[in-house]
């Protein structure tokens, strides 16, 4: 497909976002992420030590990670040769650049009941220095967001580790969702021409480095599905023998089926059921498809006559008014998320139907982009032009240019606060314990969708 063009003039004069609520709504969020954290860790002390997959850290290691870079950030500054609350020694347990997940297990790592009071003397600190900082400056309250973050991000880390432990339900089956409807599983138009893609400070002062600087692209016209694709869909391309022809999948794709044996997406069973959160279940065939691999989602792509969008590709999609000439701030417009508008949170424990949230919609008619799984593109993560690494100077940086793919709009266990239509989420192409799934693309030459794929 033709390479977008790149500038950094922008196309409209975005004015500075407010701080919502400043002070009072950072303490309030942190809070929730908080609780979330507790919730998913208030269980047996076997529970929270124990290794489930070697692809994650036991819990009690993301609980004491959590309260390490909170007293790291906003007790010290981000100094990290001045004394915390933990010893030196202790403290380097939770480098996760220095101690890979494979291997955490074995460190000497603290138990449950020290880790948790580790934790609560860490807030209760942070929250009696929250009531110094200006309540007006998003300066000075971004450590603040970008730990809120951190945490939050966590949480859906340790949502991974329960789905991927085994034995009896720890979670719930989770709340209810709104119904789906009859939604129309077609191609939706992007004209060609200019976008404002990424964000500056001033507009979204939590945004992370990665996410900025905002500048104009040019793209030409493509065509993006409506919805994600589905587990029936999905199931269709299992039944056409998807997973055992080699000319759907890349060569690296190919291999690694092979290899790892797939046949199916993680947690599937080959009667039709899943296994979720240790619940045994009959797949719901509307439900946006989960816990496939890059690889995977690039196979059923081609098998469906298809492409997987870049990511400038379904930023537009997501955020482009094409009347207004400027960019939203969410894919139904500038107001605020709310339950009726995208499915994030983690309550449901699970995506919602296709067609479950009209009112959220993006000004071309693109559903569910925030939300219901990680949608995987083409794209490999590398920086914006014009990119300057903020505070924390290793969350982006060391990451460029690997063998990393680009994830878009969030699942939907992603907390509040944690996830824009800018946000860059990025894996390995054979990970799948994820919660991710994909979107459909298509260049105009051969938009149709053919009869015998999706």
């Amino acid at each position: 497909m033709p390479e977008p063009r790149t500038t950094r003039t922008t196309l409209t004069t975005t004015s500075p976002a407010e701080v919502p609520g400043g002070r009072e709504a950072a303490a309030r969020a942190l809070d929730e992420a908080r609780r979330r954290t507790l919730v998913l860790t208030d269980v047996d002390e076997p529970e929270l030590t124990a290794q489930h997959s070697p692809l994650m850290s036991p819990l009690v290691w993301d609980l004491a990670h959590i309260g390490q870079q909170e007293d790291l950030w906003l007790l010290r500054g981000g100094d990290s040769a001045a004394q915390g609350l933990l010893s030196c020694r202790v403290e380097q347990l939770y480098d996760a650049f220095e101690h890979p997940r494979a291997s955490r297990v074995s460190l000497p790592l603290l138990g449950p009941a020290e880790a948790r009071r580790y934790l609560a003397d860490v807030r209760s600190r942070v929250v009696g220095g929250l009531e110094r900082v200006p309540d007006d400056s998003a300066k000075a309250l971004f450590p603040t967001h970008m730990v809120l973050q951190h945490e939050q991000q966590h949480v859906e880390t340790m949502l991974a580790t329960h789905q991927l432990r085994d034995g009896a339900p720890l979670l719930g089956a989770g709340t209810p969702l709104p119904p789906g409807r009859d939604v129309p599983h077609d191609a939706v138009l992007v004209p060609a021409g200019p976008f404002e893609l990424g964000v500056d400070g001033h507009a979204e002062p939590w945004s992370l480095d990665n996410e900025r600087p905002a500048h104009v692209v040019d793209l030409p016209a493509f065509r993006i599905g409506r919805v994600p694709v589905t587990n029936a869909e999905w199931q269709r391309f299992v039944d056409a023998g998807g997973y055992a022809e080699p000319r759907w999948w890349s060569a690296r794709g190919w291999a690694h089926r092979q290899e790892a044996g797939l046949e199916r997406p993680l947690f599937w069973a080959g009667d039709g059921s899943r296994r979720r959160f240790g619940h045994h279940e009959e797949l719901v065939p509307d439900e946006p498809v989960q816990h496939v691999s890059f690889f995977e989602a690039e196979a059923y792509a081609a098998w469906a006559g298809a492409r997987l969008p870049t990511e400038q590709e379904w930023e537009k999609a997501c955020t482009w008014d094409p009347a207004l000439g400027r960019r939203r701030r969410w894919p139904w417009g500038d107001s605020a998320w709310t339950r009726e508008l995208a499915n994030l949170g983690g309550e449901a424990l699970r995506p919602a139907p296709v067609g479950a949230y009209p009112g959220g919609a993006s000004a071309y008619g693109v559903e569910q982009l925030m939300g219901e799984v990680w949608e995987w593109t083409s794209s490999s993560f590398e920086p914006w032009p014009g990119f300057e690494p903020m505070l924390y100077a290793q969350y982006s940086a060391p990451f460029f240019g690997g063998d990393y793919r680009v994830l878009r709009g969030g699942s939907w266990a992603v907390g509040e606060g944690a996830v824009r239509p800018s946000f860059r989420n990025w894996d390995h192409p054979v990970r799948r314990q994820i919660f991710t799934g994909l979107r459909l693309a298509w260049d105009v030459e051969g938009a149709d969708r053919p009869e015998g794929g999706a």
